[in-house]
């Protein structure tokens, strides 16, 4: 007797320390397993994933009932009729261990496997599995066979990378749990005793044995017929290549976003949060622009014969113009090879490409168009440095007064510096950081000539100023985010603030119209519609540039070395980058219907140049057509007009510009 008390004693105190160890029940109702985040372009296909584990939760309805009968059939047969311990297979599973001489069967029940994450003790100790006994009893007092089954199955690990039967379905079938046959949910079904040992991947004899032992326990058990099974064991097993959603469509884009989700919500939400982003990504659009990059280096390594293993390297980014949305992001060739993004992490010299900024900077200091800027040497002194500077064209020459248009459209260095010089730097500075230029900006001269270093995604941004009239539409690479539990957690960035003028930036695109018409840009007539735009090269060939843009998308590319080195002999924005540009701008646009650009109530058009209101200089009205014809000079709104020095001036500074109305009002 007090054999059997003490016996009892003992077993109680095992019952009671081990209960102590045992985690909650209600813990299980507040299981949130680690889900895959899923990111999905702007017609809701499949961009990326990002997980540590591959897992998609869906509930039982969406499974097919064949399905969930294989997995019991193959795991648990008395599922249904157990208290979730099968002491039946528990004595079975212990003399097929004493015959083994180890253990090599554990005889768990579903239930017991779904506690198994719960437990923090690893191996197959006997400690360990009457935990999950005591768990397991617990669980099927509190949940119904329905919630054991739904944990289950999207719980289960099933090789490569795959956790639950969605994720299984897509990495092995290529299909979704609710789609697969038969043949296929016995193949799965067999998996959780050996996933690696079972997997179709690379034991495809192994896992057909498997799966002959999966259908015959559902013979047994009545879920199907012999006939069933015999037609599942002649259906061909189609294994589809596991797919890299990541690299094979857009990796770049998916890049960026997956950095951008890391620094706003950390990497525990962004690997098991299960979040689906929605992206503005264009698919077809990427894969045209990552061709046309190829072909661009492809006929610039043509014409320059490079020596050696480093290659040039080319971006394109494409804006939709109204909405902001970032449409296409090429950071490079191939990202297989480089992961920078150079659109937006690299900072390179836009040369003449930096040019519009300054030019706008002086419509909203009073010049206009028609404005005269005289393209004549000049040197300029530094007190700082205590050095003097002599900005040059890149031609070497100089066309003495010009027009402000013209001075643009043929990307005149002197005229841009002696703008800048007019309007003031950090006047020009700050109108650059309106824009959205974020890099730093140097604080000499040489800005005019786009001397600092800038992403190629802030100066499309800056573009997208002029065509939007004004309104800073910050780029939209996400339209919304969606948690676990449904809810809309991040919505679209549709903040838009008014910048600058309307009338200055359609001035601006109108200027922009002519280095197209009669520029640097003249390449982009090929296009066949309204398109405005500038080139840009920076110093010793390094750098090519063209941003431009259409009234339906504003789109940027670069050309060079990531270390920097000359493109080659002539090889300017013109003929390196805009050829890229032109190629990918026509495949966009194709079925798009031909627009012009939108004209502001606050813009008027004299003699075919516009304005804006109440600033059309009343010279330039009354004078005579045939005065102009061919001339520069003629009805000038602006002349240079030597100053006279005052003491401690150098001699060299440039003559001040200043408008002809002022300069009569003077004489008068």
């Amino acid at each position: 007797m007090m054999t059997i008390i003490s016996g009892g004693l003992i077993a109680t105190g095992v019952y009671l320390h081990i209960s102590e160890e045992l985690p909650k029940v209600s813990s299980l109702k507040d299981y949130r397993p680690p889900l895959a985040t899923m990111v999905y372009s702007d017609d809701n296909r499949k961009i990326a994933e990002f997980y540590k584990e591959r897992r998609f939760v869906i509930p039982l309805s969406k499974m097919p009932k064949i399905l969930i009968q294989a997995f019991i059939a193959a795991e648990d047969s008395r599922f249904f009729t157990h208290r979730g311990v099968d002491y039946l297979g528990i004595i079975r599973a212990f003399f097929k261990n004493i015959e083994a001489g180890t253990i090599v069967q554990g005889g768990s029940t579903i239930t017991q496997q779904v506690v198994k994450p719960f437990l923090s003790a690893s191996g197959r100790s006997y400690k360990r599995k009457l935990k999950e006994a005591l768990l397991a009893y617990r669980i099927e007092k509190t949940f119904t066979k329905e919630d054991i089954l739904f944990l289950y199955l999207n719980q289960i690990y099933l090789g490569y990378g795959a956790y639950g039967v969605e994720a299984a379905a897509e990495n092995y079938f290529g299909k979704s749990a609710k789609d697969m046959n038969l043949a296929e949910c016995a193949i799965l079904a067999g998996l959780p005793k050996a996933p690696s040992e079972y997997s179709p991947f690379k034991e495809m004899e192994k896992a057909k044995a498997r799966q002959r032992y999966v259908l015959r326990q559902m013979v047994i058990k009545g879920y199907i017929t012999d006939a069933q099974a015999g037609e599942a064991m002649k259906t061909d097993i189609h294994i589809k290549p596991r797919r890299n959603w990541y690299m094979e469509t857009v990796p770049c884009y998916s890049e960026h976003i997956r950095r951008y989700i890391e620094d706003k919500f950390g990497p525990e939400i962004l690997y098991t949060g299960g979040l689906k982003i929605y992206t503005t990504v264009n698919i077809e659009m990427q894969k045209a622009a990552l061709a046309e990059v190829e072909n661009g280096l492809k006929s610039l390594e043509k014409r320059q014969r490079y020596t050696g293993k480093t290659k040039p390297q080319a971006t394109l980014v494409c804006i939709e113009s109204e909405t902001g949305h970032v449409k296409v992001m090429a950071g490079g060739r191939d990202f297989k090879k480089s992961q920078l993004n150079r659109v937006a992490q690299s900072r390179r010299q836009p040369g003449s490409a930096f040019k519009p900024i300054i030019y706008a900077a002086a419509l909203d200091k009073g010049y206009t168009p028609v404005s005269m800027i005289n393209d004549s040497d000049v040197t300029y002194w530094n007190k700082e440095t205590k050095k003097a500077w002599r900005p040059s064209n890149y031609d070497k020459k100089y066309y003495g007064p010009i027009r402000l248009r013209r001075a643009l459209a043929l990307s005149r260095n002197i005229p841009a510096v002696k703008l800048l010089n007019a309007v003031g730097i950090d006047y020009a500075r700050n109108y650059a950081r309106k824009l959205g230029i974020t890099s730093d900006l140097n604080k000499g001269l040489s800005l005019a000539l786009g001397a600092s270093g800038v992403s190629l995604l802030e100066l499309v941004t800056a573009y997208s100023v002029f065509t939007n009239l004004g309104d800073l539409v910050p780029p939209v690479f996400i339209r919304k985010i969606i948690d676990r539990d449904g809810n809309e957690i991040q919505e679209p960035n549709l903040r838009t603030e008014k910048v600058i003028e309307a009338s200055t930036a359609y001035i601006m695109t109108n200027l922009l119209e002519s280095v197209v018409k009669r520029g640097t840009g003249r390449r982009a007539l090929a296009l066949g519609r309204p398109a405005a735009g500038k080139t840009g090269t920076s110093s010793n060939l390094h750098d090519a540039w063209f941003v431009g843009y259409t009234p339906q998308y504003i789109t940027g590319t670069w050309v060079g070395f990531d270390m920097e080195q000359s493109l080659g002999n002539k090889e300017t924005g013109s003929k390196a980058a805009l050829p890229i540009w032109l190629s990918f701008m026509k495949k966009i646009h194709i079925n798009k219907p031909v627009m012009d650009f939108q004209v502001p109530k606050t813009v008027v058009f004299a003699r075919s140049e516009c304005f804006k209101e109440r600033a059309v200089p009343a010279w330039y009205v009354k004078r005579k057509p045939d005065a102009v014809a061919g001339s520069d000079l003629a009805g000038s709104d602006f002349i240079a007009r030597p100053k006279r020095l005052t003491s401690g001036q150098n001699r060299t500074s440039p003559p001040t510009i200043i408008g002809l109305e002022q300069f009569f009002k003077s004489t008068m």
